[in-house]
């Protein structure tokens, strides 16, 4: 076995849970994959002097952290709307688009660790990337960031964490106690967050795509909470309560009819999420050729990728975002063909 396969087959199967790593810190897929690269470029420029004195799992993570942390030294943090300005109430409130910022991404779960990996590694890339735990991340500076991911996602000793970024284990106490309390004030508190059933979830998600499908904002009202939140990057413009986000979907054009919306089940940042298309003029009766068969030249266009949080008491927030180049990522096309099958 050469240098080069015996480095491959020892480091390969730590990508997923580093790609995950990364996300976390810096709240971009696109970033951490990049970082992800250059972990693996510093880690084979320095294999031959490894000596084994920590695992290969705990040297990688070393290298991405050291990286993620010079990589946030020249980033601002990457926020969703609500950690930008106040919410709306009035639903037909002008959007505010800001595509300058530098917005927080939904990490599609398929680029993760298989789930035929081993459980250490499954664990590792699947624990702390749901997108509100992320999101509050991005209240933390990087320093605090690599605490807390490091010792309450990854459960490392505070001494090695100390080690890593060269400072005391008291130092690393104490950021991590002022790092939990910012989170706590960042997220939810955890009884609002309590999740149902799996059986009573997928009723959720399939209710929820439902209502977008057959235009039902009746429907979509009853699965939301009274404080539901509708947040959609690159828009600065957010809204607070049922009402309002009711009210902002009544007047979108792909609620006028049936029809006008597909949702595409995927998974994002571990939870269940929905690539959304858009027919223009679907809902309307196909028009019939001369030999009556209805004409099928309509395209589904790529709209959105939704990400509900489902409580057990309804839905708390959708986050929708409107950056079209992140479906690439989850492999899915910019458009389809009217009665094509699901993406």
């Amino acid at each position: 076995m050469t240098v080069t396969e015996d480095f491959a087959s020892r480091t390969g199967k730590f990508r997923g849970e580093l790609l995950a790593h990364c996300y976390r810190m810096l709240g971009s897929v696109d970033e951490a994959e990049d970082l992800v690269q250059e972990t693996y470029l510093r880690a084979w420029r320095s294999y031959a002097a490894f000596e084994g004195r920590s695992s290969m799992r705990t040297w990688l993570y070393r290298i991405a952290t050291n990286a993620c942390l010079t990589a946030l030294d020249r980033r601002n943090r990457r926020p969703l709307p609500s950690g930008v300005g106040a919410p709306s109430s009035d639903p037909s409130a002008a959007l505010v688009v800001a595509p300058e910022v530098p917005w927080l991404q939904p990490l599609p779960s398929a680029l993760l660790a298989p789930a035929d990996a081993e459980p250490a590694a499954v664990a590792a890339s699947r624990a702390g990337i749901r997108l509100a735990f992320v999101a509050a991340l991005q209240y933390l500076s990087a320093r605090q960031r690599a605490m807390l991911i490091l010792r309450d996602v990854l459960d490392w000793p505070a001494a090695d964490v100390a080690d890593l970024l060269e400072t005391t284990t008291t130092a690393v106490n104490s950021g991590l106690r002022r790092a939990r309390t910012q989170l706590g004030r960042a997220l939810p508190a955890q009884d609002e967050l309590a999740e149902p059933s799996e059986p009573e979830r997928r009723a959720v998600l399939d209710r929820f795509a439902a209502a977008f499908e057959n235009a039902d904002v009746r429907l979509l009202a009853e699965l939301l909470r009274q404080d539901a939140a509708l947040e959609m990057p690159p828009t600065l413009t957010w809204f607070a309560g049922r009402d309002a986000v009711t009210g902002f979907f009544a007047r979108m054009p792909g609620f006028a009819a049936p029809g006008r919306f597909r949702m595409v089940p995927v998974e994002a940042n571990g939870q269940q999420a929905f690539a959304v298309y858009l027919c223009e003029g679907a809902g309307e009766g196909a028009r019939e050729t001369g030999g009556g068969q209805a004409e099928a030249a309509r395209t589904w266009h790529a709209h959105a990728l939704g990400v509900p949080t489902i409580t057990a008491t309804g839905i708390a927030r959708l986050v929708t975002f409107l950056d079209l180049g992140l479906l690439a990522s989850f492999g899915l096309p910019p458009e389809v063909a009217v009665g094509a099958p699901a993406p």
